[in-house]
C-alpha cells in the first residue's frame, strides 16, 4: 500500500443536537450564548458560538430524509436521548459564568475539579442535554 499522507484536522466546525420545541431550545441558547442566528427555518437553526464553531439546533426528527440543497445533497441525521456537549470557556471567566446561570436560573448539576486542575460546570438544557462548560486543561 502506497504512503498517503494524513491531511490536518483545523477544527471541529459544527456540533448538533436534536431538540422537541426548537423554538424553546433557541431561545435557552441564545440567552445563555448571545450569539446570533445564521441560518434557521422549522427544521433547525444554526448559532454563531464563536469565529470557528457553530451550534445546531435540529428539530427532532425532522431530518430523517436527506436534505437537497442547490449545492448538493446533506445526508440524513437524527439523534434521541440525553446527548452531550460542552464549551470551552476562559479560566478567568468561571466566576461569572456561575453567576450567569444562577442569574438565569439553570441549576449547576455538577462541578468537577479535573486532576489537571481543570473545572467542568454541567448543567440541562430543556431536552435535557447534558451542557459542559469547561476551563483549559481537561484534555491535555
Amino acid at each position: 500500500m502506497p504512503f498517503v499522507m494524513n491531511p490536518a484536522v483545523t477544527h471541529l466546525a459544527e456540533s448538533a443536537l436534536y431538540v422537541d420545541d426548537l423554538p424553546q431550545s433557541l431561545a435557552f441558547y441564545r440567552r445563555l450564548f448571545d450569539v446570533p442566528i445564521l441560518r434557521g427555518d422549522e427544521r433547525f437553526a444554526a448559532l454563531r458560538i464563536n469565529a470557528d464553531q457553530v451550534l445546531l439546533l435540529f428539530r427532532r426528527g425532522a431530518s430523517l430524509q436527506p436534505s437537497i440543497l442547490s449545492g448538493g445533497i446533506v445526508p440524513s441525521h437524527d439523534g434521541s436521548g440525553p446527548l452531550h456537549v460542552c464549551f470551552g470557556i476562559g479560566e478567568d471567566d468561571l466566576e461569572a459564568w456561575e453567576t450567569k446561570l444562577k442569574t438565569l436560573d439553570i441549576a449547576v448539576e455538577s462541578r468537577v475539579r479535573w486532576p489537571s486542575g481543570a473545572v467542568s460546570l454541567y448543567f440541562r438544557d430543556p431536552d435535557n442535554h447534558a451542557v459542559e462548560l469547561a476551563t483549559p486543561g481537561v484534555w491535555d
